[in-house]
């Protein structure tokens, strides 16, 4: 199954997480959780696949995957996470999600 596929299971299944980061700017955003769920579910591809340098990160190099895609609404978001394992589940972990623009 490829990557894209994998994902956009996990937001279906509301397998995601978001870091402290990403929930405030898609707070501030006026973003609700189902605003991204669509966006990711609506990407016709990841925009840009990006290696990690942060020491902080869980595994040093991993794989960052950037969507951007509307919403239902029309809102184009943009979304950067990787796929990681929590207790024994796959969940995308949100490291960063904003609004861009909104299209008419």
């Amino acid at each position: 199954m490829d990557i894209l596929t994998r994902i956009k299971r996990l937001a279906i299944a509301h397998q995601i997480r978001f870091t402290a980061k990403a929930e405030d700017e898609r707070i501030r955003d006026g973003l609700s959780v189902e605003d991204i769920v669509e966006s990711i579910v609506n990407a016709p591809a990841i925009t840009q696949v990006l290696r990690s340098t942060s020491p902080a990160r869980q595994e040093r190099k991993e794989k960052l995957y950037v969507i951007v895609s509307l919403n239902y609404g029309g809102t184009l978001v943009y979304t950067k996470g990787t796929l990681r394992t929590f207790h024994g589940v796959e969940e995308f972990y949100i490291l960063i999600s904003s609004k861009r623009s909104v299209m008419s």
